[in-house]
């Protein structure tokens, strides 16, 4: 799950940064408050990849989707990222889950001699 989840929130990242330049160019917004609710945001992004696997992680996840598509009251077309970006988000979580399953399935099936991974080893003669 966190493979999945950690690639949204990256893409997320960088949609969030461009909002941001698209925000900044309003006449409305200072550009301190700009970088300062975006700045956060891509900071929350980043300290997520981090913990989407605990507990909080996946609600928190959700807090920043929600987020993401009301900036569109900013940004209009943060309205159709965010849609997508909430779509990305329970397609990451959902089968995210599904393949740490099947992980952990195939590990307790298939334990290797050695107790480690059942990789093989690179570089054989």
């Amino acid at each position: 799950m966190r493979t999945l989840c950690a690639s949204t929130l990256i893409g997320e990242f960088l949609i969030i940064g461009f909002a941001g330049l698209v925000a900044m160019k309003m006449d409305a917004l200072g550009q301190g408050t700009v970088w300062g609710v975006c700045g956060g945001a891509m900071l929350l992004c980043v300290l997520l990849c981090g913990v989407v696997t605990r507990p909080a992680g996946v609600a928190l996840g959700w807090v920043l989707q929600v987020a993401l598509f009301l900036s569109g009251f900013v940004v209009p077309v943060m309205f159709i990222l965010g849609a997508a970006f909430g779509g990305l988000w329970w397609a990451s979580v959902k089968y995210g889950r599904k393949i740490d399953e099947v992980k952990a399935r195939y590990a307790a099936e298939n334990p290797s001699p050695l107790g480690g991974t059942s990789r093989p080893e690179a570089g054989g003669a």
